[in-house]
């Protein structure tokens, strides 16, 4: 129960506690001074009496001394280095007041006195404040309701990340873990460093149960050599997220990811602030399609850091652009950015016109689409007319409306696509090719890269969640490799590439090396503490079930169909070049597909997409297009007749 009441206690009861001990102290440290003063010149008693009303007029001096230096409002965790001089100086100021009310009392000044009570108030209001920061401390590491943590690198990072963590109300850092023997054994931050290869040690000590690592130069695959061998002495490991984003606002625990993922993947990710790219969105009214999804939403999060004037959110999920909406409010608070939701299709053109022309929109961020190969591919008319027609017809209002930047968020899956979703896509691309080869005002550009870790459909999150139950872990073939970046990554440099663009571009980002997904999700069920099931290790605890490619599924992605990428001034954007369809042949296109959409029939959806993208293969079509023209064209008729 008393242990429940400490930790529960509210940070304004806390500050009233640490109030009255430092009027308390006033007391005790007067009498004991005064007792050893006169204890060779007389009775004690009488020197107390002269001096009763003194003492409540210094006490109330220490309480407004305390409020005023602000000391105690500070969290316990808080006083070092410079709350520890406001301490002095307030101490020194108490021996001041002393010093008056004493002449009060007997019309004379006793510096020496007073000198000595300003020093041994310090001393008291010091130890009082490390005597309750033990006891807690030990408190803490016997309850649940709090993190233990210990952080591996003790460097800049490190001691900044310490920093930060001390005003969280749920995190205590307790120690420094660092591989570089020179610090083994010292103090960095009032927190003791020790050796890596004493986590064991460390760990048992102090009960720590998360382990971040703040050393963002190290390259991937020493930071999954350190993950691994920390996860295996029961122990959550996280790593830190770009040395800038510590100060960006919000919650520091909410910026760390977890360090089993991103490090299995073995590549290093992108660690810098958006910066070189900020001005092409800073104090442009910015528009951003699909605004809720995974992609679209951490978009939002990137501009937001570029200060726009206005951010339009466009999407046509409901629950999504609410959810969306929200968590933009909060952010604009600080920024000052206008935040504008708005429910709809980006195949209304209707609408799209409408929403460019009441808000100036100067950018464009075109992340909407419909990218589940499975639900696409079952899906062909609604899939094709939301990703390559609603992609025409904002691209078209962007180019009418005179928008200034019109990005296209592509995908890997565009390359000689094997699925009616990269076909979507690519189909999406040659409309913006177009449309880029002859507008003289409205730079249109594309964006290409691969799986993004925890977006929505993303392999990652699914094999945690079978994991998490136990298994099996579902893979479609163990030949299959797939590119991943973090959605962090892919949005920042998505803003960069469109920055760079003068017109007709399409980047490419770089992706690192192919991932193995069986090896992938061998490494995840490892990581999770769990052994692998198979014919090997019949006792193990999950297994990798086989279903087979799903529809569409190729084995390998590629980012680019021509040789030739050129390099751009950021390491991991690369300039391609593709071949496009003329103005006609577009034209053309987009007609025989609309028509087909307008029709209905799925077989000549398709037919219309095998003949505009010529490295699309359907595997088979629903029925014979033919058909589907003959069926409606009697339906047209028996119409007619009624």
């Amino acid at each position: 129960m008393i242990l429940k009441s400490v930790i529960s206690l509210s940070r304004l009861q806390k500050a009233w506690i640490l109030f009255l001990i430092d009027v308390g102290l006033v007391f005790p440290v007067f009498y004991a001074i005064l007792a050893l003063q006169t204890a060779e010149s007389g009775p004690l008693l009488p020197v107390l009496e002269a001096y009763s009303r003194h003492l409540p007029l210094l006490a109330a001096c220490a309480g407004g001394l305390t409020s005023a230096f602000g000391l105690n409002r500070l969290r316990l965790r808080e006083f070092q280095g410079a709350a520890v001089m406001r301490a002095v100086k307030m101490s020194g100021v108490l021996g001041v007041c002393s010093a008056i009310l004493m002449a009060f009392v007997d019309g004379s000044f006793h510096i020496g006195f007073n000198i000595i009570f300003a020093m041994v108030y310090f001393s008291a209001l010091f130890l009082a404040r490390q005597l309750l920061t033990r006891i807690l401390t030990e408190i803490y590491r016997h309850s649940h309701a709090f993190i233990r943590v210990a952080i591996y690198g003790a460097g800049r990072t490190g001691m900044a990340l310490a920093r930060e963590l001390k005003r969280s109300n749920d995190v205590i850092v307790y120690a420094f873990l660092d591989d570089n023997a020179t610090l083994s054994g010292m103090s960095v931050n009032g927190l003791p460093v020790y050796s890596g290869v004493h986590a064991a040690r460390i760990k048992e000590q102090y009960k720590i149960n998360r382990v971040i690592l703040a050393m963002p130069s190290l390259s991937a695959d020493k930071q999954t050599f350190l993950s691994e061998r920390l996860q295996r002495l029961g122990l959550e490991v996280q790593t830190l997220p770009a040395f800038a984003q510590l100060y960006g606002g919000g919650e520091l625990l909410d910026k760390l990811s977890s360090a089993g993922v991103v490090s299995l993947l073995s590549r290093d990710p992108l660690n810098e602030a958006m910066v070189h790219g900020c001005s092409a969105y800073r104090r442009k009214n910015i528009l951003i399609s699909g605004a809720g999804g995974s992609i679209g939403l951490e978009l939002c999060r990137q501009v937001m850091a570029c200060r726009p004037a206005k951010l339009v959110l466009f999407d046509l999920s409901e629950l999504a652009l609410y959810n969306a909406e929200a968590e933009m409010r909060v952010l604009a608070e600080t920024a000052g950015v206008k935040i504008v939701p708005v429910l709809g299709s980006v195949a209304d053109a209707v609408q799209v016109a409408q929403i460019l022309d009441d808000h100036q929109i100067n950018v464009v961020l075109h992340a909407a689409a419909y990218k589940h190969v499975p639900l696409v591919e079952m899906n062909a008319r609604v899939g094709m007319a939301n990703n390559a027609l609603g992609t025409a017809v904002l691209a078209r209002a962007a180019r009418a409306a005179q928008v200034e930047r019109f990005v296209l968020v592509s995908s890997d899956k565009a390359v000689r696509p094997g699925n009616l979703m990269g076909a979507s896509k690519r189909f999406a691309e040659l409309v913006v090719q177009d449309l880029a080869a002859r507008s003289s005002r409205t730079i249109f550009s594309i964006v290409r890269f691969g799986n993004v870790l925890g977006s929505s459909g993303s392999v990652i999150p699914l094999f945690q969640e079978q994991i998490a139950r136990g298994g099996p872990v579902t893979l479609t073939d163990e030949r299959v490799t797939r590119y991943f970046m973090t959605i962090q990554e892919a949005a920042r440099l998505v803003l960069l590439a469109g920055s760079l663009a003068e017109g007709g571009e399409v980047y490419v980002l770089d992706m690192g090396k192919p991932v193995r997904i069986g090896e992938l999700a061998r490494r995840m069920i490892a990581a999770a503490g769990y052994t692998l099931r198979d014919a090997d290790h019949p006792d193990g605890d999950i297994e990798i079930a086989t279903t087979g490619l799903r529809p569409g599924e190729k084995l390998h992605e590629e980012l680019m169909v021509r040789r030739g990428a050129q390099a751009t001034t950021h390491p991991k954007i690369i300039r391609v070049r593709e071949d496009h369809l003329s103005e006609l042949e577009t034209a053309a296109a987009l007609r025989a597909l609309s028509e087909a959409i307008d029709r209905g029939c799925e077989a000549e959806v398709i037919e219309v997409v095998a003949r505009t993208i010529r490295e699309y293969a359907p595997q088979s079509l629903p029925e014979n297009a033919l058909q589907c023209q003959i069926v409606m064209a009697h339906r047209s008729a028996e119409l007619s007749a009624e």
